[in-house]
């Protein structure tokens, strides 16, 4: 006997999918096979394979028509057809499948797999409503970036916006993806708690959120990035409660899911907002928008601080998630302290791995070679943004490190703030300094906070010996 598990999906979702599914476990208990099948239907995944079952088996059936991740089938025999042969010759598939070829995929192992590990084990144990949050800005994030960059380049063209060009690049940024990415950061964490049968609801109940007449809020309030949050988790958690509650007949499953959820979660989740959730979220950011406006200047830099300590503390983790989330959703106002609070966090987050390549560089000797080679990549992800640059370093030596670099961040986040440098765009390090203001003063906080934490890790650490044969 051996062991067998498949995938069937196909692009509706409703029907074939679940036929393929019947046709697989008939044809495994016709030929003495033990057969287990997931199926990625309109509702989304269900009857998911764990690691331990696709460890265990002989082979791996994916029948699908649609795009289907085989990153955790790597080193198994691998069979990949249609969802329709499932249906008509699935015992031959299973044959097949003991022969198909292991699968690998495509590429070699890169320069950068060990920050990939190394965040891929941390986040084993992440709560799931981080990783539900997660979801939703990572689905966001290219609307607000784009966003911001437009309404940069429309100021840069004409800052009255009265040139053509100036009026278009306006309304492609501000006009559409700064009105889009809070529906989209909501649909998208509801689709993580309960799968694509949520997403409607999430969509519909983040847009709420950023209709503040549709709650007497006022014409130029609404809930925001909060309210975008709120509703993305309301609407997962009533869609996935009305999936377990609603009993349908296999052969009515399609109903159940392209009209009784849908219907039942956009109509709970939009009451909702509209009657409860929406005005006092609306006046508690404008509360935060308020208070922004009037930071003094002693508050301004230690919240350029603060933020730099949290953009350093776990580099890429919760406590930089929030802090660059905070930043990214206030951009939504269109203030310059909101533009300032976004310069702190990028330039903070610049910081760490350019202080290690620094470090690295400047004293050799208390590196080991593979750092030194990890301080060149640094470099260059520290100039483009990506803070993970310098896990390697803090996974090997996180006592000195983790400090010394969050001493740094801290200071350019201080710096950045003092300066009242602003930036519209979310992302891009060095791609976006023209869009910045006061960039060279940008650059000073940067290497200055660089310069601070590469001082304090190398003054920490000691050379390493060399053993003698």
């Amino acid at each position: 006997m051996a062991k067998f598990v498949a995938v069937t999906a196909c692009p509706t979702g409703i029907a074939h999918t679940f036929m393929a599914q019947e046709a697989l476990l008939q044809a495994g208990k016709k030929l003495g096979h033990d057969v287990r099948v997931e199926t990625q239907g309109a509702l989304g995944a269900e009857d998911a394979l764990t690691d331990a079952e696709i460890r265990e088996a002989d082979a791996v059936i994916v029948a699908a028509d649609k795009q289907v991740d085989l990153d955790r089938f790597r080193g198994k025999r691998l069979l990949q057809t249609s969802v329709s042969a499932a249906i008509k010759e699935p015992e031959k598939l299973l044959e097949d499948a003991l022969r198909a070829p292991t699968f690998e995929p495509a590429g070699s192992p890169g320069a950068l797999d060990e920050i990939q590990s190394a965040k891929q084990a941390r986040n084993q144990g992440t709560p799931a409503v981080y990783r539900h949050l997660m979801n939703g800005v990572s689905h966001m994030l290219p609307l607000v970036i784009a966003g911001g960059i437009f309404i940069a380049l429309s100021t840069a063209i004409d800052i009255n916006g009265q040139s053509s060009l100036a009026q278009a690049f306006d309304n492609i940024g501000g006009g559409s993806a700064f009105k889009l990415f809070v529906p989209v950061l909501a649909a998208f964490i509801a689709q993580s708690i309960a799968d694509r049968a949520a997403f409607a609801a999430g969509l519909i109940g983040g847009w709420i959120g950023t209709q503040g007449t549709m709650y007497h809020a006022g014409p130029n309030a609404s809930a925001g990035y909060l309210g975008g949050i709120i509703a993305g988790f309301v609407a997962g958690y009533v869609t996935l409660g009305l999936k377990k509650w609603i009993r349908v007949p296999r052969s009515l499953e399609g109903i159940k899911t392209v009209l009784i959820l849908p219907v039942l979660s956009v109509g709970i989740v939009g009451l909702l907002m509209i009657y409860v959730l929406g005005h006092p979220v609306a006046a508690l950011m404008g509360a935060l928008s308020s208070g922004l406006m009037h930071i003094g200047a002693s508050a301004s830099l230690g919240l350029g601080a603060l933020l730099g300590l949290m953009m350093a503390f776990d580099m890429g983790g919760p406590f930089n998630k929030v802090a660059y989330f905070f930043a990214v959703g206030l951009l939504a106002t269109k203030t310059p302290e909101a533009e300032m609070i976004m310069a702190a966090v990028m330039g903070a987050g610049m910081v760490p791995p350019l202080a290690m390549a620094i470090s690295a560089f400047a004293a050799p000797r208390k590196y080991s070679q593979e750092e030194r080679d990890a301080a060149k990549a640094a470099v260059i992800l520290g100039a483009c943004f990506i803070t993970e640059g310098a896990i390697p370093f803090a996974t090997r030596d996180p006592l000195r490190v983790i400090p010394s670099i969050m001493a740094g961040s801290a200071v350019t986040g201080a710096l950045s703030m003092l300066f009242h440098v602003t930036n519209p765009a979310p992302h891009g390090g060095i791609f976006v300094f023209p869009l910045i203001g006061h960039w060279y003063l940008f650059v000073v906080a940067i290497l200055v906070g660089a310069g601070v934490g590469a001082a304090m890790v190398t003054a920490l650490k000691r050379e390493i010996q060399v053993q003698s044969a």
